[in-house]
């Protein structure tokens, strides 16, 4: 809710354009420039939506390591909640690590969650948004 909020105040700040994907009913501003497009329940519903309407130079933020690699591959921006930017150079690693972990849950080892969002990770999560806002206010 908090990263929500963040992209909420922005997108009211600078009026840029942004548009919401999920599988669940959200709450949105009343703002023309925000809204929601709620799509069906099923696995990858909301990510294949991202992907197909994003467009290079576009921001995305997910914290999903396989949809941050394809919208790369488009030309967008990918950043997880914590403010981690994805690349084309370190995209790849990660898919790698995220697949290790995979494994290493399916054969019933216990690798446990990523900690809580704190105030530092809200932080570099604004910084990376108003980077990418300078850069594309007039785009």
């Amino acid at each position: 809710m908090v990263i929500r909020d963040i992209v909420f105040r922005a997108g009211e700040r600078t009026r840029i354009d942004i548009t919401f994907v999920s599988n669940q009913a959200m709450r949105v501003p009343g703002l023309p420039n925000i809204r929601h497009i709620q799509v069906p329940q099923g696995f990858d519903v909301a990510d294949n939506e991202i992907v197909r309407r994003c467009a290079a130079n576009d921001l995305v933020v997910t914290q999903d390591i396989p949809l941050a690699a394809e919208v790369i591959a488009k030309g967008c921006v990918a950043v997880s909640p914590r403010g981690e930017l994805h690349t084309p150079e370190n995209i790849g690693g990660r898919l790698n690590m995220r697949d290790f972990m995979d494994t290493l849950r399916a054969s019933g080892v216990a690798t446990g969650g990523p900690p809580a969002l704190g105030k530092a990770d809200k932080q570099k999560f604004a910084n990376q948004l108003d980077r990418w806002l300078a850069q594309n206010r007039d785009v």
